[in-house]
């Protein structure tokens, strides 16, 4: 908080931004403006649902912030920098940048609001440093329906390499470091040229029909992987996953060009069912296989960080409608969960644990630090408040819903 406190003009934003991370961090079961006002000590949401949309504070400053605290706790000279998308299942049509569109989190295509985010991932940790919302034309054709979720009713379309590339930019221009960039097939065909002009590598999965320029000629990827000799694979480790370390069978191949930089297609197979995977490798300088694998084992890292940011932090719980009140929940959001992990990496590098006990988690050091530090207590009147302003509050919404049906009917 001291980190950010500089952001808000006033004590009574500054105080009330505090209650509200405390709660993004508490074991409610349900986190929003009116559980975590109730669990703040807060007599209504109102303040809550002020500071998140008509007060006066910059989301963009705050996540400069954000992105330079985890840098600084979570420096790697090795890091990669991983960009994906998640999206966030919604009802209705009015809530900023909804349609019916695929999201990965429900496995289909569902009325839903989906963003890209940035993440850093190395060997001390991994936390989400940007994010972007993705816009769809059905919004930015139509300039009212922006302006009236609070965006520039000029709003341009983008699609999401475009959205991707413009965190990677902002990350490289306030003048951190990362050598590395991985991403899935939505980034492998559209990102690779603004990353060789940065001289950034890269990791990026394309698709099997990808086709790639040889020495002998132009294949498409999945062509070149039946033309391998067994002597080409190599077992390798992409890293450690929950249930130990994560094996396939890899092999690379050297694609020419005139351009600097070196160049791959990188294939990977599993070993049990015989999968393969498929991506397009840049490095300024030569690097060994083991380091292109390394990069690739690192974009499940921001899987990782979505599960722990929405199930830790409420990163996916906003019940928000306009873009700035999006915005900021979602930074906040994203702070929390920088919070528990730069305690984590702090712990493991300062305070080791017996041999007996597996190091500490995010999940643990969360259950700590809200039991042992932050857990409010208030006497059962402020509990007996709450519960008849919801009543009363769902008795209005309910003699409304009533009323317009009534008319509806009429």
């Amino acid at each position: 908080m001291d980190r950010i406190a500089g952001r808000f003009a006033r004590v009574e934003p500054r105080r009330r931004i505090r209650h509200l991370m405390l709660g993004l961090l508490a074991d409610l079961p349900r986190k929003n403006c009116w559980t975590i006002a109730e669990w703040a000590g807060e007599a209504t949401p109102d303040a809550m649902q002020h500071v998140l949309s008509r007060a006066k504070w910059d989301a963009d400053a705050v996540r400069d912030d954000l992105r330079t605290y985890v840098v600084e706790h979570l420096h790697d000279d090795q890091a990669v920098l991983v960009v994906d998308e998640t999206g966030d299942v919604k009802k209705g049509i009015h809530t900023v940048g909804v349609q019916r569109q695929y999201t990965g989190t429900a496995g289909r295509i569902e009325n839903s609001q989906v963003a890209g985010y940035l993440a850093y991932a190395g060997q001390h940790g991994h936390a989400a440093l940007d994010r972007e919302l993705y816009i769809p034309r059905s919004w930015t054709d139509q300039p009212d329906r922006c302006q009236a979720a609070g965006l520039d009713p000029d709003t341009a379309f983008a699609t999401k390499p475009e959205l991707a590339a413009r965190m990677i930019t902002r990350f490289l221009d306030s003048g951190h470091q990362a050598p590395w960039v991985a991403g899935d097939e939505v980034y492998g065909g559209n990102l690779r040229a603004a990353l060789e002009d940065r001289a950034t590598g890269y990791v990026l999965a394309v698709a099997r029909t990808h086709e790639v320029t040889t020495g002998a000629g132009k294949f498409r990827a999945d062509t070149l992987a039946k033309r391998l000799p067994k002597r080409a694979w190599q077992k390798l480790s992409a890293g450690a996953g929950a249930k130990g370390q994560r094996f396939y069978d890899w092999a690379h191949i050297d694609l020419p060009s005139s351009a600097s930089g070196h160049r791959h297609l990188l294939l990977r197979r599993n070993r049990t069912t015989g999968e393969l995977a498929y991506y397009r490798c840049y490095s300024p300088e030569p690097v060994p296989l083991t380091a292109l694998v390394r990069v690739a084992g690192s974009r499940w890292r921001v899987e990782e960080t979505f599960q722990s940011g929405k199930g830790l932090a409420g990163l996916d719980e906003h019940q928000i409608r306009r873009y700035t009140s999006w915005s900021r929940w979602v930074t906040l959001a994203m702070l929390a969960h920088a919070f528990l992990t730069v305690v984590r990496a702090d712990e493991h590098r300062i305070r080791p644990g017996p041999d007996d006990l597996i190091p500490l988690t995010c999940n643990e050091i969360q259950r700590l630090f809200i039991a042992l530090v932050a857990r409010p207590v208030h006497e059962a009147g402020h509990w007996l408040h709450w519960s008849n302003w919801r009543r009363r509050h769902q008795a209005r919404s309910q003699a409304s819903h009533y009323r317009r049906q009534s008319a509806t009917h009429a």
